[in-house]
């Protein structure tokens, strides 16, 4: 693509600039650009920008505000100790918005123009990227949100014949204040994610609308998270709102819900890679709630931890549902060593033998 850019006139200041990035938060503050492409089916993907972050117009019959049919990334840049800045596998997410736009029937954005756009926009505001202190082993980054839309103002059912794919960035603190520490679960019984041919492996707004009354649920229930069962049978384990699932073994063995209708979570796949290097075979299966409940009761199942972009790790505690409750694993310590030893790779502190890390600035 080529790429115009047109620099704000109103850019943060970098006394304001470094208040933010003391305590950045998550999804609170934004950088200074954001960066556009549309499509049509005449002109393609054309009109490549980056320009000063702000409101959009949209036209009240706009389709995406009708028909939901828009998909989005998450992903991190993080600044290394030499102020050198890396993306965690971007080519994996350039992917999965590859699968995840032709199940919305929305435009393919090339993988390569995914990265030339996440990349530009992380080029140009490259001093939102925060410095962590190696003695604080601190985990600050940008978080980077690429997404796309039905932006066709039309009401006909069907897939939208102007489509806008935009990148816009935020600083993001550590995701657990005051430390990590392991998050309860509220098991739904009434409400599923995704089915059998649904929209489950795609990441569309959708499935994360779908989760926000039962985690409301799960908060008057005193809990972290809600946790999904399969649409079909309401017996096997899927995932919670937004992260994939592990289950340790006291032999060393670790299952996690197979593939079909969760999200092919990117950390998942990392963490099934370094778990194998770390000399633990990785089931993906079907999981049944009931070996949940037995495997925790009886020590069987050690460890239960959940994993996506903004968390990476973090270990699960007890599992309640109406009437009951499993307790809490015994131990985490596989939990601790898996994510630190990723969490180094991303932050340059651990050699990445995996050639995952991509250096954009």
């Amino acid at each position: 693509m080529e790429i115009s850019t047109a620099r704000s006139d109103h850019a943060v200041d970098e006394a304001r600039l470094a208040e933010i990035l003391a305590n950045p938060g998550f999804g609170t503050y934004f950088t200074d650009h954001m960066f556009t492409v549309e499509w049509t089916p005449v002109e393609g993907w054309h009109d490549a920008r980056i320009t000063p972050y702000g409101p959009l117009t949209l036209d009240p019959a706009t389709a995406v505000l009708h028909y939901a049919q828009e998909i989005f990334e998450g992903m991190k840049a993080y600044r290394h100790a030499d102020g050198s800045i890396w993306a965690f596998r971007p080519e994996e997410n350039a992917a999965r918005m590859v699968r995840s736009s032709h199940r919305l029937a929305l435009p393919k954005l090339e993988v390569e123009d995914f990265l030339q756009a996440v990349e530009a926009l992380v080029t140009v505001d490259q001093r939102w990227v925060p410095q962590n202190s190696e003695q604080s082993e601190g985990e600050k980054s940008l978080y980077i949100r690429p997404f796309m839309f039905a932006s066709e103002a039309f009401l006909g059912v069907r897939p939208a014949q102007h489509v806008t794919f935009m990148v816009i960035a935020s600083p993001a603190g550590s995701y657990f204040k005051g430390g990590i520490r392991p998050v309860s679960l509220w098991l739904s019984d009434e409400w599923t994610r995704a089915g059998r041919g649904g929209m489950g492996a795609a990441k569309t707004g959708g499935n994360y609308a779908s989760s926000l009354l039962p985690q409301q649920e799960a908060t008057e229930q005193g809990c972290d998270q809600v946790v999904f069962l399969d649409g079909e049978h309401g017996t096997y384990v899927e995932e919670l709102g937004g992260m994939n699932m592990y289950f340790v073994f006291k032999d060393g063995r670790i299952v996690t819900p197979a593939l079909g209708t969760i999200l092919e979570g990117i950390t998942r796949a990392s963490i099934i890679e370094l778990a194998g290097k770390m000399g633990h075979q990785v089931e993906e299966r079907r999981f049944s709630i009931d070996e949940w409940r037995e495997g925790v009761t009886s020590g069987e199942i050690t460890e239960i931890f959940a994993c996506g972009t903004a968390a990476v790790v973090t270990p699960v505690g007890e599992l309640k549902w109406r009437g009951g409750s499993a307790p809490a694993p015994a131990s985490t310590d596989l939990t601790f060593a898996i994510r630190k030893a990723l969490v180094d790779i991303q932050f340059g502190r651990a050699e990445d033998t995996f050639g995952w890390m991509r250096r954009v600035v």
